[in-house]
């Protein structure tokens, strides 16, 4: 099954909970600040970016700018950048939706990958 790691405060989360819901899309909902993705989870998205490791940052966020991750991010390993995802869920690019049976990996929401990969 779908897992969504999502905000509830995130207004493109609530899009895309509405999408699966229109869709007849199951998914179980977790709380992305509560329960980041795992490392396994994170991995697999990031061969999904292609290896872009800032593809998985919540860019716009506070955290991500509070800690200077703009500047620090380019010179930190893949495994350091994935390992604070994994301890930081509001550093997450949100909504992340992952379903390793089915090798569906997904952030953000744009519709149109949405429906390419689950629809």
């Amino acid at each position: 099954m779908l897992k969504l790691y999502a905000y509830s405060g995130c207004s493109t989360c609530r899009n895309a909970v509405k999408w699966l819901k229109q869709n007849s899309i199951p998914f179980e909902e977790l709380a992305i600040r509560d329960t980041p993705p795992s490392l396994p989870e994170l991995k697999a998205m990031l061969a999904a970016r292609g290896g872009d490791v800032r593809a998985l940052f919540n860019v716009s966020g506070l955290d991500y700018r509070s800690l200077g991750l703009k500047d620090k991010l380019p010179g930190m390993s893949t495994d350091d950048a994935l390992k604070l995802l994994a301890d930081n869920g509001n550093l997450v690019k949100r909504p992340f939706a992952i379903d390793a049976k089915s090798k569906v990996c997904l952030n953000g929401f744009k519709e149109a990958d949405w429906v390419a990969a689950l629809a």
